[in-house]
């Protein structure tokens, strides 16, 4: 088993933008698999967004090792409400 860690930026929408950091959920070793993912965004403009999903199929690395591929929407949230886009990798 094993998890990869993952942080990035959201798109800028109604005059901001947060940031995010987490971990996957764990996932089999040498296997072909994908990891869930769950975390909070940042606290800005007075709230904050989740932001979950299912990462895409491990990509191998020319070192060893792989990273997966994320990206969705998060929840809405704000006074005025509002989702962000997100897309990232993960660590290796």
């Amino acid at each position: 088993m094993h998890v990869h860690k993952f942080s990035g930026v959201t798109s800028y929408d109604v005059g901001h933008r947060h940031q995010y950091v987490g971990v996957t959920e764990p996932a089999p070793s040498g296997v072909p698999h994908t990891h869930r993912y769950f975390t909070f965004t940042s606290f800005d403009d007075g709230h904050r967004h989740e932001i979950r999903g299912v990462t895409g199929p491990a990509i191998p690395l020319p070192g060893g090792g792989h990273y997966h591929e994320f990206s969705g929407v998060t929840t809405t949230s704000g006074r005025i409400p509002h989702s962000h886009r997100y897309s990232g990798k993960t660590s290796g």
